[in-house]
């Protein structure tokens, strides 16, 4: 395949590009997505500053999946990824080898949740290490069916509340100390290529313990119950069923109290996040940089926080799949709100667009997702107007697909009923549409377009021998001596402050 040279199409003008990534974010929970409870005051700037996104999606409701097929620009299943210990192929493009060929410097502060020896996939540099394994530990076990994770169980809900030092808290203070860092050298060294900086953090994820001075933001009375009541497991869908299931809200079913101590700790946890975005945005200011940055800010997915008695991630409703998509910069129109659906599979040649390469060309082929840079600058042009999830890890025992489409959502579920909402008329989807006469050209367009050339059971087969395949290699891999894949951060302390060179070099090389 012959590549271009984009390192010699960029122009000088290109934008740097400042990726902020939240974990477990729901759209629902930002303010500047009408919720009227929670405070986030600086996503809410940033909205108005610029471009939000009214309806973005994740590809996959959780962690390591969703980022893979974000940065590989294609769904994760086409790539071998099911569940959150799937490893990513080094030879897998992704978009920042893309930039980096365009002449990009890519920097990553925080989580990408990437497993195999591989840590980089692109980036030049990262500067911490990941919070998660980065080996086949949580490989998904759909041979046991359905079946309780005391990993993922809601019994730790009754334990969300204030917190001062916690391995997240900890963590995303690492990720910021080191992105902002990372802008200060940014900003005063002579390197004439544009950035791409990504800090990643682990907030808002479980557990739900959030820094005191953000958890006395809010007061018990003020936190709204879920909209969408609790539904009996055995009313749920099959679906939803085993992913409950898997969360054990069957054994330990959270009090009226533990729903709303947990969802005011989540809304801690969001306006603690909107803090750290907040500190990294005043660096861009304060640097001189925000002129010519392109700040964006998402997430991988949502947490369903007790809608219809759920939690967590792993299942397609809004809440779980619906994330936020904020962008502002050179040429982003203030207070732009785009309807139009996209998806985080579109990021892969949005970014490249954004980048400068003339006529948005990949180097890369087998790229899935379109450039929605038309739709952030206000410009009239096509678009797709659609978005597929699934869903193949653990909890589940069949794999599971999803088009939403215009006000329409159709999932497929292997071997058990689908379901069809009009988002429009039920947006807390309690109406299952499926079988209804009145809506049965749409049921059958939506099905065929999803599951046009689609074969679930050899899905299933593939994701089971691969479970299969994994599970023994890790027991291999942890006898005897047991060497991680982890990324290890190195300290340049002898390049650092005047201790390379004198005082004059130092300054000639603005480190000072």
């Amino acid at each position: 395949m012959s590549m271009p040279d984009h390192s010699t199409l960029i122009p000088s003008s290109s934008p740097n590009i400042l990726f902020i990534m939240a974990d477990q974010l729901a759209a629902s929970a930002v303010g500047a997505y009408g919720n009227p409870v929670v405070r986030t005051p600086r996503l809410d700037r940033l909205a108005r500053e610029g471009a939000r996104f009214e309806t973005a999606y994740c590809n996959n409701p959780i962690c390591g999946p969703s980022r893979c097929s974000m940065v590989a620009g294609r769904i994760p299943s086409a790539i071998g990824i099911y569940d959150n210990a799937n490893e990513l192929p080094a030879a897998q493009p992704t978009f920042l080898h893309e930039l980096r060929l365009a002449g990009y410097q890519t920097i990553l502060s925080g989580k990408m949740h990437f497993v195999g020896p591989d840590q980089l996939h692109g980036f030049e540099e990262r500067l911490t290490t990941d919070i998660y394994p980065s080996g086949f530990h949580w490989t998904a076990n759909w041979d046991r069916g359905a079946y309780h994770n005391p990993g993922t169980c809601v019994e730790r809900l009754d334990k969300s509340g204030p917190c001062d030092a916690s391995c997240q808290i900890d963590y995303d203070e690492e990720v910021l100390y080191q992105a902002r860092q990372k802008l200060r050298d940014l900003a005063r060294r002579e390197d004439p290529r544009p950035f791409f900086l990504c800090a990643s953090f682990t907030h808002p994820h479980d557990l739900f313990h959030a820094p005191r001075q953000y958890w006395d933001l809010y007061r018990n009375e003020d936190i709204p119950a879920p909209a969408a009541p609790a539904v009996p497991l055995d009313q749920m869908h099959p679906f939803n069923r085993w992913i409950s299931i898997h969360h054990m809200v069957d054994v330990f079913p959270p009090s009226e109290e533990t729903v709303r101590k947990a969802r005011r700790a989540y809304y801690a946890m969001v306006s603690y996040f909107d803090a750290l975005v907040g500190q990294l945005l005043a660096d861009l200011e304060r640097l001189g940089l925000a002129g010519n940055t392109i700040v964006a800010v998402t997430t991988d997915h949502g947490e369903m926080l007790g809608e219809h008695g759920m939690w967590f991630k792993r299942t397609f409703f809004e809440d779980a799949m619906r994330v936020p998509l904020i962008w502002r910069g050179p040429g982003i129109p203030a207070g732009r709100i785009v309807k139009q659906i996209v998806s985080l599979l579109d990021l892969y040649r949005t970014l490249v667009d954004l980048s400068g390469v003339p006529d948005a060309q990949c180097a890369f082929e087998g790229v899935e997702g379109a450039s929605f840079r038309h739709l952030l600058e206000g410009r009239k042009g096509e678009w797709k107007d659609r978005a597929v999830g699934e869903y193949t890890g653990e909890g589940a025992i069949q794999p599971m697909r999803l088009l939403r489409k215009g006000p329409w959502k159709y999932v497929n579920v292997w071997n058990e009923p689908p379901l069809l909402f009009n988002l429009e008329d039920d947006p807390r989807e309690q109406r299952n549409r499926i079988g209804d006469p009145e809506v049965a050209r749409i049921e059958e367009a939506m099905r065929e377009e999803l599951l046009a050339g689609y074969d679930g059971e050899a899905l299933r087969e593939r994701i089971v021998a691969d479970q299969r395949r994994r599970r023994g290699l890790h027991a291999a891999l942890m006898m005897g001596k047991a060497t991680p894949w982890d990324f290890t951060p190195t300290f340049p302390g002898h390049e650092k402050y005047v201790r390379k060179w004198d005082a004059q070099e130092t300054t000639r090389r603005k480190l000072v």
